[in-house]
């Protein structure tokens, strides 16, 4: 039986965190550290993981002294991994009782390098709002059909508190980078590591991801608060500029060096975009290019929105 090193960060998590630590000490599968990082709360989670210390052995805690930001404390706990399995935790949600042992089961039955799950959505106080996380994201097809760096070129599907992977592969997606706040570590991670290495998927929720309002990140889209065309098509060429800036920034972590070009080309793009404020006739083979993997429906809306907005804020008035 091999150990696992579970790498939970918390802050300001002391609402749920009892939940979350009690549903990961009851899982099936045993052999464990819990590995936590506090990046400096200040609320009573520092005492409450002093408590579950004096209970439990496997756990280990640090505590910063400085704020890292979410994915430098995570960084900072892959940096400690020793065992040959690792596995994120958020501090909100609730694990099924087998979803470790469910994981190595099948990332070893399939001999793969990374393998992460579905997830039931629930509300603040755990009723099911979504039984599939994959389906409410319109991520379902995309993960059956391609589940590859390809299709994760563009959009991440994958959620890191679903994920376990290999202690081997660590220094391959370290450092973590930090300049985006719409790329984290669950997303870096598998992309980087698809290039050469299996990724499979579990096909059943293994958590319950629990949606409340101080999600750092949630099943609810960011263009659901915006009002107007232009602000959705604003947010949708900043998300971009600086998914692709990043990229350019860690070029050297990318194998293909036509990835390494088409970087670049989509980075002006979206520059070029910024100043088309109705109408764009340029470059539209590259627009389809990387859009290739995503669904019919999400193509045509961001086609509309980035290259047509003129035409779009028509049919949304006309809509509304």
């Amino acid at each position: 039986m091999e150990k696992v090193d579970i790498l939970l960060a918390t802050y300001n998590g002391e609402q749920y965190l009892r939940e979350q630590l009690d549903s990961i000490m009851c899982q099936t599968y045993s052999n464990f550290r819990l590995l936590i990082s506090d990046d400096c709360s200040s609320d009573s989670t520092k005492e409450i993981l002093e408590e579950y210390v004096e209970k439990d052995k496997r756990i280990i805690v640090f505590s910063q002294e400085k704020n890292l930001g979410v994915v430098k404390n995570f960084e900072f706990l892959l940096k400690r991994v020793e065992n040959k399995y690792f596995m994120f935790s958020d501090q909100d949600d609730i694990w099924n009782e087998n979803k470790i042992e469910k994981s190595i089961k099948v990332i070893e039955e399939t001999k793969s390098d990374l393998v992460y799950s579905d997830l039931e959505v629930v509300d603040s106080s755990l009723n099911v709002t979504y039984s599939s996380y994959w389906k409410l994201k319109g991520f379902y097809k995309k993960i059956v059909k391609y589940n590859n760096f390809e299709s994760l070129y563009l959009n991440n599907f994958i959620t890191g508190c679903t994920m376990l992977s290999k202690k081997e592969f660590i220094d391959e997606v370290l450092p973590l980078p930090n300049t985006s706040k719409f790329i984290l570590h669950d997303y870096w991670i598998p992309l980087i590591l698809s290039q050469k290495h299996k990724i499979t998927y579990i096909e059943e929720p293994l958590i319950k991801y629990r949606q409340h309002k101080n999600n750092k990140v949630g099943s609810k889209k960011k263009t659901d608060e915006l009002k107007s065309i232009d602000e959705i098509r604003k947010l949708f060429i900043q998300v971009k500029k600086e998914h692709f800036a990043l990229f350019i920034e860690n070029e050297e972590k990318f194998i293909d060096e036509k990835i390494k070009i088409l970087n670049r080309q989509a980075m002006e793009y979206y520059e070029m975009l910024e100043k088309k404020k109705n109408f764009n006739f340029r470059k539209w083979k590259l627009f389809f290019k990387l859009y290739k993997y995503e669904s019919f429906i999400y193509v045509m809306q961001n086609f509309m929105i980035l290259n047509m907005p003129f035409i779009t804020k028509i049919l949304y008035k006309f809509k509304k």
